[in-house]
C-alpha cells in the first residue's frame, strides 16, 4: 500500500548536533528513536540572536542541554509548539524555566471527539494534558521575532490542536507530525480525526511553500506534490478497506490483517487505530455501516 509514496528513510542526523537545514533554521535531533519517532524528535531553532525554539522535544536532560548549548550567546524569545504529544512537549517546562520564554501554541490537548461509553483512549499517556500555552494562537496569527516571523497554520488531524508554522519569506513550513518524509502520520481516534486530517492535507496542498521541516526525519522537498501523494495514499487505503469488506462483515483486526501486509508487529495497534479513523469517516459518509457507535471493537460492513 505504501508504494504510492516515495518515503525517504535515510536520515543521518546525530542526536545533539546542530544542523543548518534552511536559511535561518537549525535542527537539533533528540535521542529518542523508536517505531513511532523514527530516529528521534527534531527540534528547530529559527532566527539568530533573538531566536525561537520549535518543539522542545522529549523530557531528556541531554536534549535540553544540547538545545541550550546550541543557542548559547543568543536569547530565546519564543517557544513554539506544534502539538502536545510528549515526544514534542516533554522538555517544555525545563526549557521554559531555563530561558523564561513564553510558549505559543494552538491550545491545550483535547480529543477530536468525546469518548464513547466504555471507550479507553489508547494514546492517553502520550499527551501532556496539563499543558496550557502562554499565548494561544488562532489560525493565521503572526508571530514576529527579531529577524524572523512565522504564521500559524491550523492543521488538525494527527491531534485536534496540531498547528504548523509557515515561514513565508523562506518558502518553508515547520509541519510537526502532519507530514513526514519517512512514514505516514498516525491518525488515531479519539485524539485524531481522519476527516480533519484530509482537510488539512488538502489545505496544505494549495499553499506555495515547497520545503517542509517535519517533527521526525529529514526535510520534505516539493511539499505540495508530496502531500498530493499522501492524499492518494489515504484514498487507496480507504479503497482497500472497502474491498476487504466486500468479503463480508469484518472487525478491525480482520481488516488490518487483510490490508497491512508485512507490517511490523509493533505497529499493529497503530494500524488498527488508523483503520478506525478511516472507518469513522466512511461511516459518517454512509459507505460503511456498524452498530453505533463507531468503536475499535465494532464489526463493519458495506453500507
Amino acid at each position: 500500500m505504501a508504494d504510492d509514496v516515495l518515503f525517504e528513510r535515510r536520515f543521518e542526523a546525530v542526536p545533539g548536533a546542530v544542523d543548518p537545514v534552511a536559511p535561518g533554521v537549525r535542527r537539533v535531533l533528540a535521542p529518542n528513536p523508536g517505531p513511532f519517532t523514527f530516529t528521534g524528535t527534531c527540534s528547530y531553532i529559527i532566527g539568530t540572536g533573538e531566536v525561537a525554539i520549535v518543539d522542545p522535544g522529549p523530557d531528556d536532560p541531554a536534549h535540553v542541554g544540547a538545545l541550550l548549548a546550541a543557542v548559547e550567546g543568543e536569547r530565546v524569545s519564543h517557544i513554539l509548539l506544534t502539538h502536545t504529544h510528549r515526544d514534542h512537549a516533554g522538555a517544555l517546562e525545563a526549557l521554559r524555566a531555563a530561558t523564561g520564554a513564553p510558549v505559543y501554541a494552538e491550545g491545550p490537548h483535547r480529543a477530536a471527539r468525546p469518548l464513547h461509553d466504555g471507550e479507553v483512549n489508547a494514546l492517553d499517556a502520550a499527551a501532556d494534558h496539563d499543558f496550557r500555552p502562554d499565548v494561544a494562537l488562532a489560525d493565521g496569527a503572526r508571530v514576529d521575532g527579531g529577524n524572523w516571523s512565522v504564521t500559524a497554520l491550523a492543521t488538525p488531524g494527527h491531534t485536534a490542536n496540531h498547528m504548523a508554522f509557515v515561514m513565508e519569506a523562506s518558502g518553508l513550513i515547520l509541519v510537526g507530525d502532519h507530514v513526514m518524509g519517512w512514514s505516514t502520520t498516525i491518525v488515531a481516534p479519539p485524539d485524531g480525526s481522519m476527516s480533519d486530517y484530509m482537510r488539512s492535507l488538502e489545505r496544505m496542498r494549495e499553499r506555495p511553500e515547497t520545503l517542509y521541516l517535519p517533527g521526525h526525519g529529514g526535510p520534505v522537498r516539493n511539499g505540495p506534490a508530496f502531500v498530493e501523494r499522501f492524499i492518494r495514499h489515504r484514498h487507496s487505503r480507504e479503497t482497500a478497506i472497502l474491498r476487504a469488506l466486500e468479503r463480508g462483515p469484518m472487525t478491525i483486526p480482520d481488516i488490518v490483517r487483510a490490508i497491512y501486509i508485512g507490517l511490523d508487529p509493533r505497529l499493529n495497534k497503530a494500524a488498527g487505530l488508523s483503520t478506525l479513523a478511516h472507518l469513522e469517516d466512511l461511516v459518517a459518509r454512509g459507505a460503511v455501516v456498524t452498530e453505533p457507535p463507531v468503536t475499535y471493537a465494532g464489526t463493519y460492513a458495506l453500507g
